[in-house]
């Protein structure tokens, strides 16, 4: 056991009793991106269950979640913030770009951390400029670049056609400064091909993409867009192969309803998938069975519940790792984004955790809130009903994404007055 987790250990023994530690759920139950919100969030709220249920909390602390109903919706997102920033936050998942952008001066200002994982603002990755704000494992540029890689390991990228569906929102316009930078590298045309929010008709976009007739489709969507997008390619015979989406357009909810058509569709990925691992026979013990579950108890392994339970995960180790370096277990949301800032994953830890194997290593710093940026491709396999993982973690082009980072960030701090350095 190292030496500050035995100090921690002793200050909490010698300490009164402490508050909860409180971890805001900002989740979407309702409306049109419900089916991806719901398994999402029970993921979250199952975690912090099984730690305060098995291990008595975090740090001998019991974890306390609040969760507050956003149905997707930028302001009704920000108010859910305004209502339980005083309960003692520690830090913020929104699950929105378009509420990210509207809290990062708010929690700026306020103190509290908002990890943002594998969505928001990409050059928050950026820790000098963006103090509390954090989109580790990986950002949807490095998707960009993980779609790319893929297509080029297939064959020639130069002088093909690559299209981008995405939701024409700020999540979706992420990618294509991104995209437009390997074009020039890689030689090949982007063709843009919005779909306005929430997606269900997408007819127009789609007989675009038949008569322009691009090589591959890369998606960028969310909710019922992803599985109108797929069956509206199915129905123009648009070879799923060809077809792949990022992380946030690779869920179970989004094949299914195309059946078999949707055999071999893929997706990116920053974790594993499926419930093989030790860590989801406790979460049946100690929460499903137990009959504490967040919602059925019925996704667990699925794409989305992982995520939820993965962000939860990873906020529980930034929340063990502040509690070492500041000696107490009853920690503030400072010290939170300093446990956050100094979160290292190792196979060990996620091993440790019942989780080996689950994710990628990455190590976060005042220089990158983002980590390595490793992610690999899923596929989906209609007749076993889930994804498989058909590469390993692989890299994304820091040469084209750094520099965006680094540029737009320097942007921010100077519309916004920051001086860029560490805490």
């Amino acid at each position: 056991m190292k030496l500050t987790a035995i100090a921690a250990a002793a200050v909490m023994a010698a300490s009164p009793v402490m508050a909860d530690l409180v971890f805001p759920d900002l989740s979407y139950r309702t409306g049109p991106y419900a089916a991806n919100g719901i398994p999402f969030s029970d993921g979250y709220q199952d975690y912090f269950t099984l730690l305060n249920e098995r291990d008595g909390g975090i740090g001998g602390v019991p974890a306390k979640v609040i969760e507050c109903e956003t149905g997707y919706n930028t302001e009704k997102g920000v108010e859910c913030y305004e209502a339980t920033k005083g309960e003692g936050a520690l830090v913020y998942q929104p699950l929105s770009t378009g509420i990210t952008y509207q809290l990062i001066p708010k929690v700026t200002a306020d103190g509290i951390p908002m990890h943002t994982m594998g969505y928001g603002r990409t050059s928050a990755k950026n820790g000098k400029v963006f103090s509390n704000v954090f989109n580790y494992p990986a950002n949807y540029w490095d998707g960009a670049s993980h779609a790319i890689n893929h297509i080029m390991s297939q064959g020639d990228i130069a002088g093909k056609k690559i299209a981008l569906v995405y939701h024409n929102s700020a999540y979706g316009k992420e990618p294509i400064r991104t995209l437009e930078e390997l074009s020039k590298k890689h030689g090949f045309e982007l063709m843009l091909v919005p779909v306005d929010h929430p997606g269900q008709e997408q007819k127009s976009q789609w007989l675009q993409i038949r008569q322009q007739r691009p090589d591959n489709v890369i998606m960028y969507g969310w909710g019922v867009m992803n599985q109108v997008a797929i069956q509206e390619a199915a129905n123009i015979r648009f070879p799923m192969e060809n077809f792949i989406g990022i992380w946030w357009s690779g869920s179970e909810n989004d094949v299914l309803p195309a059946g078999d058509r949707a055999d071999g569709y893929k997706a990116l990925t920053f974790h594993n998938l499926g419930d093989d691992y030790p860590l989801y026979d406790d979460l049946r013990k100690y929460v499903v069975d137990a009959g504490k579950a967040a919602g059925a108890g019925d996704q667990l392994g699925s794409a989305l519940y992982n995520r939820g339970m993965y962000a939860a995960m990873l906020a529980a180790e930034a929340a063990k790792t502040a509690q070492e370096i500041h000696g107490t277990g009853d920690i503030t949301p400072a010290m939170m984004r300093d446990g956050m800032e100094a979160l290292e994953m190792t196979e060990a830890k996620m091993e440790e955790i019942g989780l080996p194997g689950f994710g990628p290593e990455f190590k976060v710093s005042c220089e990158n809130h983002g980590g390595n940026g490793l992610g690999a491709v899923a596929q989906w396999d209609y007749a076993a009903k889930e994804w498989k993982l058909i590469t390993g973690y692989e890299g994304s082009d820091q040469d084209v994404i750094q520099p965006l980072v680094d540029e737009d960030s320097a942007a921010f701090a100077a519309e916004s007055g920051i001086e860029p350095g560490c805490k």
